[in-house]
């Protein structure tokens, strides 16, 4: 028969087993994390005033297309004030572009948000719109034009 303190300190090596299992894992779930959240922080941190300039300076090499972005997207897409996605930041552009182009044609159309209806543009046709987008949503930032 077990004698009262045999049984406790029995029951104590059991739990400090238990304890030090879950610590193990615990510990092993934190050095993952920590690993992957440093090799996030490794990669280049995109610079703001870069994405902007390059956002600025950016223009579609179609003559065509360079004119109708100068007098309808730059406006909005050159700014960093205004909620609309700067040119060549892919970041930024990126959750628009996985709604798929029919959507991003379908807000321009009708407007959405700051978007004013065809986006000013009221004699463009629907590919040029298309290959407006395609040239503004274009990731640049990480290597300016």
């Amino acid at each position: 028969m077990l004698r009262p303190s045999q049984n406790l300190s029995s029951r104590s090596n059991h739990l400090s087993k238990g304890f030090t299992l879950r610590l193990r894992q615990v510990m092993g779930v934190c050095f993952i994390s920590y690993f992957f959240i440093g090799l996030s922080a490794c990669s280049p941190a995109k610079d703001p005033a870069a994405i902007l300039l390059n956002a600025q300076t950016a223009q579609p090499e179609d003559e065509h297309l360079a004119e109708i972005y100068q007098r309808s997207c730059k406006t909005c897409h050159t700014l960093a004030e205004t909620t609309a996605p700067l040119v060549g930041d892919g970041e930024a552009w990126a959750p628009r572009i996985d709604k798929g182009m029919g959507v991003l044609v379908d807000h321009v159309i009708n407007g959405f948000g700051g978007m004013p209806p065809y986006g000013l543009c009221m004699d463009c046709e629907v590919h040029e719109f298309e290959q407006l987008i395609d040239f503004m949503a274009k990731d640049t930032s990480s290597h300016p034009l």
